[in-house]
């Protein structure tokens, strides 16, 4: 089935996956691809509204970005942000300037309520901003619809050519009321109906995957993580036992989670598919002895996995195609066109030059968190799995400051599973499901402490726990301080080697999801 599109062409800004999120929020389906994307591919897509992103460039002097001027003659409603705003300006005939005073974070903004993006909006709102240019002069035919005192031309329109643009990030959470602007642009300006629904893209996607393997045989790269559990049933339903799943068990797992996965997926599980357990955990503490930098750990993991899954391909035989449960945020952290490599993920940015399968499979690659778990539903994985922590393919290694040993493994391994039990169990079982992800990580430092009479020297933990609803952006959950207590003393008088627990205020950005 062919979707109404809004295409996002991304001129490096870090904000970029949230756009497309929050288009799809609006249920119209939307693809983000590199700004270099050509006019007759662009046209060849037949997009209802394309939207320029933010960047780092300025659009003047050397610095700015090529594009091409058709861009603005394609008929289709387009929709500037921040420094897509700037280039629509710059492009049309207005005037870009570095600013006088810089604009970041929470401002006040006056807006025309006339104008076509903000009839729902307050004529005084709080909207992100992040820019040194600014608007001085917006071009021929357009009316500003939005200022500040620092930025005058804080949104403008020309609506009779169906072109928008804002200085601030409507896509962002701090923006009060973005979504509200959002959805005028794509379903009201560019007359989206809505038609992008998880039942659909679940039944396309099987039918899809059904026929693009034929007869082949496909090898699943299962790590028992909501992403490729959601990608291995789905696989399992497209093409039954052709399909082999490979669970590595590299020992940087959770407590008792291999016995989990395969008590899910393997033999007595309720799954059609042949299930493989590869118990790997010294060849993988071997590779990782005497590694500390994070990024290096995570491409050791990733090219260790692919080895790991070319030995077992060998000995069940020729595999055509190799699935990996690899989904958007995945692929725009490890660097999507001009955007900022911000960490690698061993299923993008791991894998060696060399891989022996003819193809590989991502069926989530385009999908952001809860929408793997909406698609997970829809496929009739119990909501216990679908709703599990999230958890990185590089596991504990990556939740390790410094390296990582087996005594190390098994500290984090049981500060983690204290904190788990204790969130989930508190409110009876609700409080949990407000939160985006939560778990203890093994700091680098050691402290004094005492323990009875006893003078102690040993690690401390870090506790981390965010809400957020995409895992691009995040802000730290305030747990409740009976809670923090309950599982700062259960760590310091059951787990051997630590003497100390903090907690991680750290929302992202600054800070990164996981702690490592």
């Amino acid at each position: 089935m062919k979707h109404e599109t809004i295409l996002v062409l991304d001129f490096g800004g870090q904000y970029t996956p949230l756009i497309a999120r929050r288009v799809r929020e609006c249920n119209v389906y939307a693809e983000v691809h590199p700004y270099t994307l050509s006019i007759e591919e662009i046209k060849a897509k037949e997009p209802k509204g394309i939207i320029f992103t933010g960047g780092p460039n300025s659009v003047y002097g050397e610095a700015a970005l090529p594009y091409d001027e058709r861009l603005f003659e394609l008929g289709v409603p387009t929709l500037g942000i921040c420094y897509g705003a700037q280039l629509m300006a710059h492009a049309l005939g207005g005037k870009v300037e570095s600013a006088a005073t810089s604009e970041y974070g929470h401002t006040e903004v006056d807006i025309d309520k006339s104008g076509r993006l903000f009839g729902d909006v307050s004529e005084k709102t709080i909207a992100w901003m992040s820019h040194t240019d600014y608007i001085s002069q917006p071009p021929a035919g357009f009316r500003v619809t939005a200022s500040t005192p620092v930025c005058p031309v804080a949104a403008m329109e020309d609506d009779s050519r169906g072109f928008y643009a804002t200085q601030f990030h409507p896509e962002v959470m701090h923006t009060r009321e973005g979504m509200k602007m959002l959805r005028t642009f794509v379903r009201d300006v560019c007359g989206c109906s809505g038609d992008w629904e998880m039942g659909s893209f679940v039944e396309d996607t099987v039918k899809s995957i059904r026929e693009q393997v034929g007869d082949g045989k496909v090898l699943c790269a299962l790590s028992g993580g909501v992403d490729s559990s959601v990608a291995a049933v789905m696989l399992s339903k497209a093409v039954g036992k052709q399909l082999t799943c490979v669970f590595v068990d590299h020992g940087l797992l959770r407590k008792n989670e291999g016995d989990e996965v395969e008590a899910v997926f393997g033999p007595e599980g309720p799954y059609d598919l042949n299930f493989i357990r590869v118990n790997a955990q010294q060849r993988f503490y071997d590779k990782l002895a005497g590694v500390s930098e994070p990024e290096k750990k995570r491409k050791i993991i990733g090219e260790e996995f692919i080895r790991v899954f070319e030995e077992e391909a060998k000995k069940i035989g020729a595999v055509d195609f190799l699935v990996q449960g690899t989904i958007y945020p995945d692929v725009i952290e490890s660097g999507l066109g001009d955007s900022a490599v911000i960490k690698s993920h061993h299923n993008v940015g791991g894998l060696p030059d060399h891989v022996d399968f003819k193809e590989i499979i991502e069926p989530l690659r385009m999908l952001f968190k809860d929408e793997v778990r909406k698609s997970g539903l829809e496929l009739g994985i119990p909501e216990h799995l679908v709703f599990r922590q999230p958890f990185p393919g590089p596991g504990l290694a990556i939740r390790i400051i410094g390296e990582v040993t087996e005594e190390k493994v098994k500290i984090v391994q049981d500060a983690d599973a204290i904190y788990r039990e204790e969130v989930e169990k508190y409110d009876g079982g609700k409080y949990y499901r407000t939160l985006g992800q939560y778990f203890a990580a093994l700091t680098n430092m050691r402290s004094v402490g005492v323990m009875g009479d006893f003078r102690t020297y040993d690690y401390a933990i870090a506790l981390r726990a965010v809400e957020t609803s995409d895992f691009m952006t995040a802000e730290a959950a305030q747990l409740p301080w009976e809670v923090l207590s309950k599982v700062t003393s259960r760590i310091v008088n059951e787990v051997d080697h630590v003497n100390r627990v903090m907690f991680d205020c750290t929302g992202k950005p600054p800070g990164t999801i996981e702690f490592e």
